[in-house]
């Protein structure tokens, strides 16, 4: 099930973990983007915490983590292309978190 928090992110349940994105609402708002920052794998981020920095024509944004957990992958793709977050919301994913409490993300 997708969760969308504050029209900005979505995070929902994979075979992987919890994948993070940005909503099609963040990525109007931002405008063509052209610059993201991502955390690095093993990292720990606790809920409410910044861990993106994402740069645009209209905007630059930071995203806190909607729930804690460890990043067990980042979008590497939009490291190198970051117009790659433009795209679906299926493809503008950000990081991938594993260890995040079930009751955390039920509280979303």
């Amino acid at each position: 099930m997708k969760k969308v928090i504050d029209n900005q992110l979505w995070i929902e349940k994979a075979s992987d973990g919890y994948r993070v994105g940005l909503t099609s609402k963040s990525q109007e708002d931002l405008g063509k983007i052209t610059f993201v920052t991502l955390p690095k794998v093993d990292s720990k981020l606790e809920k409410e915490q910044a861990f993106t920095e994402v740069e645009a024509e209209k905007a630059v944004s930071e995203f806190v983590s909607p729930v804690s957990g460890t990043v067990s992958a980042i979008n590497e793709a939009a490291l190198n292309a970051p117009e790659i977050l433009d795209g679906s919301e299926a493809e503008a994913w950000l990081v991938t978190l594993t260890d995040v409490s079930e009751q955390e993300f039920a509280q979303l």
